[in-house]
């Protein structure tokens, strides 16, 4: 018999969850779950470190991340100033990078070992050195398609597997997610494959960039969620997500956005996005730190008119006595947007 004492779980109480545990939990191969007390839980977490910064509070430590962007937006270059900026230890701009030099794998179906040499040269002579740490991967086209998988994806999954056993990395960024699964539209793909990236990151205690397309979208419309091609699926099990907007203010730049984060409060909201300019600095193609704005900024002209409109409409609620929090709500945008407009006021 389990005695309770008020407001006390005694010993006896925490035996019989201990042997209910062990009666009927965790070594089963029947089951997939694994159930302890919530202290527990916390007590082992604490052994464990917290995730470090990897590219300021864009992505950190052993998350599975999702960097989405339209085509000829430059993805592919800030990847690659990610991963040479880890690999290295040395971090972009003002962004925090919290680790040391970490082994990296670019795992890159993009470009050919030609076009990647151009891009970090100049004109094809003083190439950039990059760190040791720092590994690419293609595909090899030579390669058969073994009988023991069902499909090419599939073969990519387990190749990855290799590569990860053979080089030890710390950090892998794909570009991009296609070849790892062609059919993403639909929700049992899409969350085929953010199980696997999951499952891969966690048996390997490691960190995962993947690369995604947005459809055709209007220039007028904030970058938001519901850009990223593909089933919501992929945003909705990935630890953290942003995007990468072309500005029309200016066609050489862009501007950096959180989409999704669970390790930090999201900063880079639309109302204080990060304003890159993209350039070739001698043997480096890279996005080039310019500094803060506000989305609506950089997208197109008409809508300026609504942006002087929402901002009227922001002073007039505030003078009201309206909370931040209310006049986001009024007015269907972030409180982080209300809040920075007010600070310049």
């Amino acid at each position: 018999m389990i005695k309770f004492n008020r407001g006390v779980v005694n010993k006896e109480m925490l035996d019989a969850v201990k042997n209910d545990i062990e009666k009927n939990g965790s070594n089963d191969q029947q089951n997939c779950f694994v159930t302890k007390p919530v202290n527990q839980w916390i007590n082992e977490a604490k052994s464990r470190p917290i995730p470090k910064m990897l590219f300021g509070r864009f992505w950190y430590e052993g998350e599975v991340c999702i960097l989405f962007a339209d085509t000829n937006v430059g993805k592919s270059v800030l990847a690659v100033q990610i991963a040479d900026s880890i690999s290295r230890q040395k971090p972009i701009a003002e962004f925090p990078l919290e680790v040391v030099p970490q082994r990296t794998i670019y795992l890159d179906f993009e470009l050919s070992d030609k076009q990647f040499e151009k891009r970090y040269s100049n004109n094809y002579s003083n190439h950039y050195q990059f760190s040791d740490n720092f590994l690419r991967t293609e595909i090899n086209v030579n390669h058969e398609l073994p009988k023991s998988v069902n499909s090419f994806e599939e073969f990519v999954v387990l190749s990855l597997k290799q590569e990860i056993k053979l080089h030890s990395p710390k950090v892998i960024i794909i570009d991009n997610i296609t070849y790892l699964r062609s059919d993403n539209e639909r929700a049992k793909d899409a969350l085929s494959l953010m199980k696997e990236l999951k499952a891969i990151a966690k048996e390997f205690k490691i960190s995962v960039l993947v690369l995604a397309h947005t459809p055709k979208r209007d220039s007028k419309m904030q970058l938001s969620k519901n850009d990223l091609a593909g089933s919501k699926m992929l945003i909705n099990f990935c630890d953290s997500a942003f995007a990468i907007g072309q500005s029309q203010k200016d066609k050489g730049l862009r501007y950096i956005k959180q989409i999704k984060q669970r390790n930090t409060e999201c900063v880079y909201h639309s109302g204080n996005v990060v304003i890159f300019e993209l350039k070739q600095k001698f043997n480096f193609l890279m996005f080039d730190f310019i500094g803060y704005d506000d989305e609506i900024n950089h997208l197109s002209e008409s809508n300026l008119n609504e942006k002087q409109l929402r901002n009227q409409c922001i002073a007039d609620l505030h003078k009201q006595g309206l909370s931040n929090c209310e006049i986001a709500r009024q007015l269907d945008i972030s409180e982080g947007t209300v809040r920075y407009q007010l600070n310049k006021l």
